[in-house]
């Protein structure tokens, strides 16, 4: 019988202890996270446990909805004791499910605690963690530091002024870089009832007042530009519609003008507008040697009801039917066909979708597929994502393990990537699939950190 969690958990065969011994040190590099550059500033120390578990991850919080809990210990005005108490009883069955690995991971890694939680240890647990956060003082930056990582790129909105980044670059104490991701969502949801109040923000933040198309662009480039000069090296887009067409400059500006007038956009104008705008942007990326993320196959706020309760980012999200692959293709085509791809990084919450998103990506330059991306972020969605570019494309271009996380506890998922796929390589060179040699050893320090260190230097 398998020790609990023992030195060769998730470790299949002696190939992948070996491989993992080799590199586990590398430092992380973390180039898509929900983390707050605030938090980060500030750097307030924690005051319980509960709070750091479940403040703000909604991956925990859907389990506990999953395991029938109330609301009020997840989102709602219980202590952080009974919210964990909760967390733990939901957990205790857990099977299969990452977050029993992922939480067990955590206790060890940040708090050197080996009891498996459950109803009956979270008390005891709690305490010994809580003694632990306030003998080492616990706080964001600490947590950062100690998960060893050397860079990490949070997700910011065009408006979003960058004052913390401004001031964590100037702090000088804080060896890990913090740069901004520009992400143009809401840039780009032209048919929201809040794009007027959007707009005003986005005006001030550039200091151009945005009155039509061309004031528009205006204002966005100079944003792009101000994001650069912050260190900004990856931008994403992560919206519930792909385009399915492509308009032309013209239909974008007609699009945008009806927005900014406060009326009506149709489907079709706003389509074409979307797809204009992916193609625009990928252009100005490109010209600035920025990595363009698109994060595909999402629903947002599937349950309108917990929506209204809790707002965004609170776990009401959900896998959404394939895009078709036709629809990748033409943005893709189109802005490599006037004037090349920007690096391009290719998602896909419907994990069906991965293989011709492969496919696809080996089809162009600077194109290749992302990590297993939130809900299949688990084993056997890492597995199938690691088998899946290995067998349609090289896997020695993959950027390994991203957190897409809002906790500051998540870099043990990190670990998690790093165990799995050493055991997924030890077993081919095992079977006699792939050559035991410095070659092993580079791929695998490609994946857990080289890769993404060349990117950011290029």
């Amino acid at each position: 019988m398998s020790e609990f969690m023992g030195p060769r958990y998730l470790l299949s065969n002696d190939t992948a202890v070996r491989l993992y011994n080799a590199c586990k040190h590398l430092p992380i590099i973390d180039y898509h996270c929900h983390l707050s550059p605030k938090e980060i500033y500030e750097d307030k120390e924690f005051a319980d446990i509960g709070e750091m578990f479940l403040g703000g991850d909604h991956y925990k919080w859907r389990l506990m909805r999953c395991h029938g809990i109330d609301e009020k210990y997840i989102t709602g005005d219980a202590s952080w004791g009974e919210k964990f108490q909760k967390y733990a009883e939901a957990l205790a069955t857990a099977a299969g499910n990452p977050l029993y690995h992922w939480t067990h991971m955590e206790l060890r890694l940040f708090f050197g605690i080996d009891t498996p939680l459950n109803g009956k240890t979270a008390a005891s647990i709690r305490e010994r963690a809580n003694a632990v956060i306030r003998e080492k003082h616990l706080s964001p930056r600490k947590l950062i530091a100690f998960s060893n990582v050397e860079y990490l790129s949070t997700t910011d909105d065009p408006a979003d002024s960058l004052e913390y980044h401004k001031l964590i670059a100037a702090d000088k104490s804080f060896a890990t870089r913090v740069t901004p991701a520009f992400r143009p969502d809401t840039l780009m949801m032209i048919t929201k009832p809040s794009y007027g109040a959007y707009i005003t923000r986005l005006s001030a933040a550039a200091g151009i007042e945005i009155t039509d198309f061309t004031s528009w662009k205006e204002a966005v480039l100079k944003r792009l530009d101000f994001f650069c000069e912050m260190g900004c090296r990856f931008t994403d887009v992560g919206i519930e519609n792909f385009p399915s067409a492509i308009g032309t400059e013209e239909e974008a500006a007609e699009a945008l003008g009806r927005a900014l007038k406060g009326e009506e956009v149709s489907s079709c104008a706003y389509n074409q507008f979307l797809g204009w705008c992916y193609c625009w942007l990928a252009r100005e990326y490109k010209k600035r040697g920025l990595a363009m993320q698109l994060h595909i196959a999402v629903k947002r706020n599937t349950n309108s009801a917990l929506f209204a309760q809790c707002g965004a980012d609170c776990g009401g999200d959900s896998i959404r039917d394939a895009i078709p692959s036709d629809d990748v293709v033409a943005i893709l085509d189109k802005v490599d066909r006037e004037g090349g791809l920007p690096k391009t990084i290719l998602y896909s919450l419907n994990p069906t979708a991965c293989p011709a998103l492969s496919t696809i990506a080996g089809s162009f330059r600077n194109v290749i597929c992302g990590a297993a991306w939130w809900f299949c972020d688990h084993k056997q969605g890492i597995i199938d994502q690691i088998v899946n570019v290995a067998q349609t494309a090289d896997l020695s271009t993959f950027l390994g393990m991203l957190t897409d996380s809002r906790s500051f506890l998540s870099y043990a998922r990190h670990d998690y990537f790093r165990r799995i796929f050493c055991s997924v390589v030890g077993q081919w060179i095992e079977d006699g699939e792939f050559m035991d040699d410095e070659y092993a050893l580079a791929l695998v320090a490609n994946i857990f950190h080289d890769n993404v260190a060349r990117l950011i230097a290029e």
